[in-house]
């Protein structure tokens, strides 16, 4: 396992992304593959970053780990800000126009469309969200 801790600022995006990467080009990870990763990556960091230490510093540690030798990639991304389940939120209805939905949501809606498997928890006072995909 691979892991970078960095302050929950967009301007670090590039280095996560970066560094997400490197990782993947280790396993010959396929570009369709990639850039799911990598959309669900961004939208999760900058939520992070843009919500969880409500306007005060800290610190986001995303890890990179290989299952099954490397079938899966395992990432993990936490935060020590306030809790927060994104899972939690119900899905948005996609079929009804920007106007009729409630804010909110599409992100993490398009990283479980994007990802195998999506799990949060909320322990020893950080949120840990897992994101599970398939190579």
């Amino acid at each position: 396992m691979k892991e970078i801790r960095l302050e929950a600022k967009t301007d670090n995006l590039d280095k996560v992304l970066k560094f997400v990467e490197q990782q993947m080009q280790q396993v010959d990870c396929p570009p369709k593959t990639l850039a799911m990763i990598h959309i669900s990556v961004e939208e999760i960091f900058v939520n992070v970053a843009h919500y969880a230490y409500e306007g005060g510093d800290g610190d986001v540690t995303v890890s990179v780990d290989f299952k099954n030798n490397p079938s899966m990639v395992e990432i993990v991304i936490s935060d020590e800000g306030a809790f927060f389940d994104p899972l939690a939120k119900q899905d948005p209805d996609i079929h009804l126009s920007a106007q009729e939905r409630d804010p909110g949501g599409l992100g993490i809606f398009m990283v479980k469309q994007s990802m195998d498997d999506v799990m949060y928890e909320y322990r020893d006072g950080k949120n840990i969200l897992t994101l599970q995909k398939r190579l």
